[in-house]
């Protein structure tokens, strides 16, 4: 790997971590029910995955960066953590309900940026 492909990784990293410690830190939707922070973030991610996919980029340096982007972007682990939380809390119908609800939010947010792509 050339010193370019290592700084087109940094830089996708280094942009996906604040924009999603922004996120994380400014926004919460409440709904009935609370969105978690992380989610948020999950939603927006999916939706970045699907208009990438849609786009089927070739450039190797650009899927870097989109690939870097999205790995410190999206927040897997913090999802699993929520979800032990509400394990080791015994919440096991709301764990069930955040297990779905991410899970399905995030097919949706993804199939909306395939899908829009697909006009463009």
């Amino acid at each position: 790997m050339d010193l370019f492909s290592i700084g087109t990784i940094l830089i996708g990293s280094t942009f996906g971590l604040i924009l999603r410690i922004f996120i994380q830190n400014n926004f919460k939707i409440k709904i009935g029910f609370d969105i978690q922070n992380t989610s948020i973030v999950n939603f927006i991610a999916s939706f970045f995955l699907g208009i990438l996919i849609a786009l089927n980029l070739t450039n190797n340096d650009i899927l870097l960066f989109y690939t870097a982007f999205l790995g410190c972007f999206s927040t897997f682990s913090s999802f699993v953590y929520q979800l032990f939380i509400l394990f080791k809390k015994r919440e096991f119908l709301r764990l069930f309900f955040h297990y779905i609800e991410v899970i399905f939010l995030s097919l949706i947010f993804f199939y909306l940026g395939y899908f829009i792509m697909q006009f463009f």
